[in-house]
Formats: structure tokens, C-alpha cells, sequence
């Protein structure tokens, strides 16, 4: 489940309401608050749920920043903390952030390489010796190495859209999210054998990597027109149109990209017609029958899934998690 824009004051009642539902896993997002903040307040609160960012920006914090800040969480939660990391897009980093963007996906692979740099040193008492093309970590002086850890160093899951950050996924990182605009067939005909590449380039069996995929629900017609509205805001984004594209939707993507360039939001979701949105979101008559279809559709592809919903409330999914 993952907890969306909640404010710092109410996740730890959230996250605790989630896994007293039975959620397995509680994501934290970077959207109008930090994420790792969401994620003690989410670890603090609960006791069997894994506790993930959902995602973090990767690019305006250095690797050392998010590798002491990760070690801590994973400590505060008692081992259940995942590491999820996302690049955002390039407005986003350098003109809300003010940082640098350059090369995504070749600094994404290299970012996670120093992670692992870091936590080897401190894990092994070794020195610490990672002199990339774009990162350099070559200090570590014993006043400042973590005490050590009682648990294994945090999973590292990465977010990605297209497959050259897929490739990334499966070469150097733990685990894969899935955006959910993405469909049944884009994940098996894309997604997954851009994973396969990037584990053959880094000598590792799929078994290495753990795929989450993520689909849209709607247990009643409310929910339906929302995803409807999410659909068509994704669906006008540049980054996502090799999505539409694979269903030879191409004139769909230019018809949403011009109205949201006009200004023209309220006009975009009529274009969305209930193929396309059954395409991205699973409703069904009862919590059973979407379980079943969304088994259907990422059944043996994934190994986890996440079910993205508007409700605030994650009572409203929660008989959904269970049946599956």
C-alpha cells in the first residue's frame, strides 16, 4: 500500500492502519515532503510490514547522504526497510531541486554502485574506494563509519520507465518498480526482456531481482472515472508514450500532449474511452473477481504487486490485497 501525499503528522497512524489491514508492504512518496522522514514515522508504527520509499529522488541527494540515511532507517525498522529510488523528470531536478541532470540512466547504474561501495566498507571495516566517472567516495575516516549493523543492508528497488533505466534495474539493483501505466503487454514484451538484458550484463539470474508491478483498480465507478483522469495525465506525458504506442495509440498521445499544453485538462479525459482505460485499471464485479483479473494480467510476470487506487482510505483496496 502505498501512502500518497500524507501528511507527515498522519502516516504513522496510516502505515499502522495498513498492516493492521494485512498490506505486506507500505510505501512512502516524494511528493510534497521527504520521504525518509514518512518512512521512520511509517517504521516506528508498525512491525511486520516491509517499509519502502516509494520513491525517493536519487539525483539531489549525493550516494553518501542516502547511505546513512538508509543504514539508520534500516536499523530503526528492525530490517524492513527497502531502498526504492527513482530520477523524476528533468525539470523536476534541476529547476525544483537546483540539481544536476545529465546521462539518467548511466548515472542511476553508477549512484547504485557507490551505495554498494559504501555499505561494503562499512559492513567489512575496509577502506572506502569508489572513484567513478561521475561519483568519488574515497573518505571514510573511523569516527564517521556507522556502528555496525544488525541487519542485512537494505534492498535497493528501482523505479523505471523505459528500458534503458530497465537495463540499469537488472544489472546492478534489487529490485524493479513498475509504473502502473504500463500494460500486460508492455511489461511482457518490453519491460521484461529489458530486465533480461541488464541481468546478462551483469551476470545474474532473475532470481536476483524482484519485480513489482503496478495496476490500476477501481472497485466501483468512482474509482473507475479517477484512474480515467490519472490515464489521460500520464498518457499526455512524453515519457510514457512508448506505452500507447505499443497498442498503436500514437494519435491518442498526440491528441492528450496538445490539450495539456493548451491548458486543456478538463478536455483530456473524455478521450479515454473505457478500451483504453481497461487496458491500465482492473475493476470487476467484487474484491474476488478484480483479484482474479489482475492475477491474470501480471500472474508469473511479477513478483510482487501494487494495487493504485485514489482512495485515500486503503480500506477500500484492502479486500482486493486479500483475496489476491
Amino acid at each position: 500500500m502505498v501512502l500518497r501525499g500524507a501528511a507527515i503528522t498522519a502516516v504513522g497512524d496510516q502505515a499502522a492502519h495498513a498492516e493492521t489491514l494485512g498490506f505486506d508492504g507500505i510505501g512512502v512518496t516524494e511528493t510534497n515532503g521527504n520521504p525518509f522522514l514518512a518512512a521512520a514515522q511509517a517504521a516506528q508504527a508498525t512491525e511486520r510490514a516491509r517499509i519502502a520509499t516509494a520513491i525517493a529522488l536519487a539525483f539531489p541527494r549525493t550516494p553518501m547522504d542516502v547511505a546513512y540515511t538508509s543504514w539508520d532507517l534500516q536499523a530503526l525498522s528492525g530490517g524492513r526497510f527497502a531502498l526504492g529510488l527513482g530520477t523524476q523528470v528533468r525539470a523536476h531536478v534541476e529547476r525544483r531541486y537546483g540539481a544536476v541532470w545529465s546521462r539518467p540512466a548511466a548515472r542511476m547504474r553508477e549512484y547504485i554502485l557507490a551505495l554498494h561501495a559504501i555499505w561494503d566498507a562499512w559492513e567489512t571495516g575496509g577502506p572506502l574506494a569508489f572513484d567513478g566517472e561521475i561519483y568519488r567516495h574515497t573518505l571514510m575516516p573511523p569516527n564517521f563509519r556507522p556502528p555496525p549493523a544488525q541487519h542485512p543492508r537494505p534492498p535497493v528497488l528501482l523505479a523505471a520507465v523505459r528500458e534503458r533505466m530497465t537495463e540499469v534495474a537488472g544489472e546492478v539493483a534489487d529490485g524493479l518498480l513498475g509504473h502502473a501505466f504500463c500494460t500486460a503487454d508492455v511489461l511482457r514484451d518490453v519491460t521484461l526482456p529489458a530486465l533480461e538484458r541488464g541481468l546478462e550484463r551483469g551476470g545474474r539470474a532473475r532470481t536476483d531481482v524482484e519485480v513489482t508491478a503496478s495496476v490500476f483498480v477501481a472497485a466501483d465507478d468512482e474509482a473507475w472515472e479517477a484512474n480515467r483522469r490519472r490515464v489521460a495525465f500520464y498518457g499526455s506525458t512524453p515519457g510514457y508514450r512508448h506505452v500507447l504506442d505499443h497498442h498503436g495509440l500514437g494519435d491518442l498521445f498526440e491528441s492528450l500532449h496538445a490539450r495539456s499544453r493548451a491548458g486543456a485538462w478538463d478536455e483530456m479525459p473524455g478521450l479515454i474511452d473505457d478500451d483504453v482505460l481497461a487496458l491500465f485499471c482492473v475493476r470487476g464485479d467484487g474484491p474476488g473477481a478484480i483479484a482474479d483479473e489482475v492475477t491474470t494480467r501480471v500472474g508469473g510476470l511479477a513478483d510482487r504487486v501494487c494495487l493504485v487506487t485514489e482512495a485515500a482510505d486503503p480500506s477500500a483496496v484492502a479486500p482486493i490485497a486479500s483475496a489476491l
